[in-house]
């Protein structure tokens, strides 16, 4: 059975490049070409079959979906987010395409469609290593999300002109969706949180926008876009883009494999993905530039523009309407750029700690609002990272000492705050330009509830560095960790099991001792 290869194919590779700290999909597609040699050579008959295609095409329209879910207003609508990605998106197809077209002796349009599809950045894995380091909600993090969400919408448009449908009469309908909105809403509401959810999802995605659109003539992706979009201010939208996100990696598996099944690279392509990755560094040197162009500072625009350093899988989605005859080249080269790109991310931050004093020279003179140095006043008791711990430790210390400041780098959970009535400001504490124009004069004591350990121990270290000598404490679910911490220069790190379960005894005790009185 065809469908018993792909899996043990798809999962040792997977699970082979995953150790090797590389995104799992590098090894999906090396599964797929794995799979097309041993057609070739033992003579056996493996190809993509319908149901194949039609997983890899689900699998397109629910990244698509999930895309949408995320596609707020407020992430995109900002001169760095807009002016980014359009500058950057024209200048690497006026450069790449008459690059392509001398050097791999291209006709103009065909170089045109391959300057585009190289122009984009993956969504899937930037997304990936900006959550696996809590960073999705960080200044920077949000900069290079909204960059993705144009580069993906761009990406649509062209899919939808390169395609050439012509839509019927009914694509008039697609005006009235908004009126739907109410009803989505309610059955939202209503699905709950198991297996309902998940199914509301797919009834959405793939009937709805994916069927929906294309029985009036209309590209399904952009279905599936619009009706995620449609969703995305509910409040439950991320807890319904999380529930998908196993499911939608499932169906991807089928697409990057129908890819490799398609055909062994021949020399051309391999020349093409070399060329590619010897350019790719040009790619993030743009975006570092482009963004401190709109005054952000050169940590920020270098860790942006490092998580946009890559190829995207939407090129190969791109490629697969405009250019099928060029998959196989611009999938080597974007699995090439995740090899390149995901060892790179994950020392994003020392990499910038050894180089950050030579690439601040290039900052301008005037910074980004959100980046502007940091006074705290009368303020005596700090708390940075404003989650469930550290609200819940702001409001123990608000009893007993009013000037008391919270920290986030989320700014809509920090304006959340200020409505609630405490004193939270937006900042994000691993930044170190943050550091450097922070003015802490009364400050006796630091609570560290930021939400990765790698914030805590840059918090501690810096702390110390700029001569505080006050109380820090924070807490953490591991021993090495509270370890770390301390040596960082913590006072204390406290186990947060072990802490809930000593609150949960003291209650305990306190009511026993209440019933013997």
């Amino acid at each position: 059975m065809p469908e018993a290869l792909w899996i043990s194919f798809a999962f040792a590779l997977g699970l082979l490049v995953k150790g090797a700290g590389l995104p799992p999909l590098v090894g999906y597609l090396a599964a797929g070409f794995l799979l097309s040699g041993l057609s070739d050579v033992s003579g056996l008959t493996i190809e993509a079959t319908d149901a194949l295609t039609h997983i890899a095409h689900l699998g397109v329209l629910l990244l698509l979906f999930t895309v949408g879910l995320k596609l707020k207003l407020r992430s995109i609508v900002s001169r760095e987010v807009i002016g980014g990605s359009l500058l950057h998106f024209g200048i690497t197809c006026a450069v790449f395409t008459p690059g392509l077209y001398l050097l791999m002796d291209l006709q103009w349009q065909t170089a045109f469609m391959l300057a585009i599809a190289l122009s984009f950045s993956s969504t899937v894995l930037a997304a990936k290593v900006l959550e696996s380091k809590r960073e999705l909600r960080a200044f920077h993090g949000r900069v290079a999300i909204g960059i993705l969400i144009m580069q993906d919408l761009i990406a649509l448009a062209v899919m939808s002109l390169a395609a050439g449908q012509t839509p019927s009469q009914w694509a008039l309908i697609v005006f009235g969706l908004p009126l739907l909105r109410p009803l989505l809403y309610r059955l939202l509401d209503a699905s709950g949180h198991d297996e309902l959810l998940i199914l509301l999802g797919l009834l959405v995605a793939l009937v709805l926008g994916g069927y929906g659109f294309e029985s009036v003539g209309l590209s399904a992706e952009l279905g599936a876009l619009v009706f995620g979009a449609m969703l995305s201010n509910h409040p439950r939208s991320q807890e319904l883009s999380k529930s998908l996100w196993s499911v939608k990696e499932m169906f991807l598996v089928g697409f990057f494999l129908q890819i490799g099944i398609g055909g062994l690279p021949d020399s051309q392509a391999l020349a093409f993905a070399l060329v590619a990755a010897l350019v790719l560094p040009l790619k993030g040197i743009l975006f570092f530039f482009l963004l401190l162009a709109f005054r952000l500072r050169a940590r920020s625009s270098f860790l942006s523009a490092l998580a946009l350093t890559n190829y995207s899988e939407f090129g190969l989605i791109v490629a697969s309407v405009a250019l099928p005859e060029w998959l196989v080249p611009l999938a080597i080269s974007v699995a090439i750029s995740f090899v390149i790109s995901a060892p790179l991310n994950r020392f994003a931050h020392v990499i910038y700690e050894r180089f950050g004093s030579g690439l601040s020279d290039f900052e301008t003179q005037k910074h980004h609002p959100d980046e502007q140095p940091l006074s705290l006043g009368n303020t005596r008791v700090l708390i940075m990272g404003m989650g469930r711990t550290g609200t819940a430790a702001y409001d123990w210390v608000s009893r007993q000492e009013p000037e008391l400041m919270g920290l986030d780098s989320d700014p809509a959970k920090a304006s959340k705050h200020q409505k609630e009535g405490r004193n939270v400001v937006f900042a994000d504490a691993e930044d170190a330009s943050f550091w450097n124009g922070l003015h802490m004069p009364e400050v006796h004591s630091v609570i560290l509830a930021l939400g990765d350990i790698e914030g805590k121990l840059i918090a501690a270290r810096m702390l110390r560095k700029l001569g505080f000598r006050g109380y820090i404490v924070a807490h953490t679910m591991y021993d090495d960790e509270a370890h770390q911490i301390r040596e960082a220069g913590a006072n204390e790190a406290y186990l947060t099991m072990n802490e809930t379960g000593v609150a949960l005894a003291s209650h305990i005790i306190s009511r026993a001792s209440d019933h013997s009185e």
